[in-house]
Formats: structure tokens, C-alpha cells, sequence
């Protein structure tokens, strides 16, 4: 089993920044590709950025140039850093790991405001 630990969510203002982490547990070691999803009442779920255990990333059109996803392998902690935000970059953003035996899982989401 994996156990998915988001933090780093919070208040900002347009422009500002922030850097969201997704910590790992359990078995983690055979964790293959993590992404970060968002959401915003009444619409589903989006693909933010992914990143596969062997470095490789990459970031939806809507954040390209503003977001980057890392990984700290070692550990199996993700991080999305996310600069010159915008109040749309407003939702509730969550962390996602395909295990190879025991499938997806999920973190229980951060909340990102962008407002002033």
C-alpha cells in the first residue's frame, strides 16, 4: 500500500508563488509515474504535471513556463513549484502514483487560493 501526504497549499496574491510537496509512504519503491491533478467545484479533475520515476517530466499547456514538477527519488516525494500565479490557478490540487502492484492512489488534496 501508498499513503499520499500533500502540503504546502495556501493563500496567495496574483503573481506570488508557491511550492506544493507530495510525500510517499509505504511502499513507495515501486512507485512509477506521480502527477499533480486540480480541481475547482463543478468541473473534474485536471492533469497538471507528471513526472515519471526516472526524471522525466512534463507540464500542461495552461501552467507551462509558470509551473515545474521535480522528484526527489530517493524519497518519493514530488514538488510542484508554481510561480506567477493566477486567481483561474485557484482549486483544490492532488497528488497521484501508479504502483506497480497495487495500482493508483491518491492524496487527500491542498487547497490553493489566489486572490488578493
Amino acid at each position: 500500500q501508498v499513503q499520499l501526504v500533500e502540503s504546502g497549499g495556501g493563500l496567495v496574491q496574483p503573481g506570488g508563488s508557491l511550492r506544493l510537496s507530495c510525500a510517499a509512504s509505504g511502499d513507495y519503491f515501486r512507485i512509477g509515474v506521480m502527477r499533480w491533478y486540480r480541481q475547482t467545484p463543478g468541473k473534474e479533475r485536471e492533469l497538471v504535471a507528471s513526472i515519471t520515476d526516472g526524471g522525466l517530466a512534463d507540464v500542461a499547456g495552461s501552467v507551462e513556463g509558470r509551473f515545474t514538477i521535480s522528484r526527489d527519488i530517493g524519497r518519493d516525494t514530488i514538488y510542484l513549484q508554481m510561480n506567477t500565479l493566477k486567481p483561474e490557478d485557484t482549486a483544490v490540487y492532488f497528488c497521484w502514483a501508479d504502483h506497480t502492484y497495487s495500482g493508483h492512489h491518491w492524496g487527500q488534496g491542498t487547497q490553493v487560493t489566489v486572490s488578493s
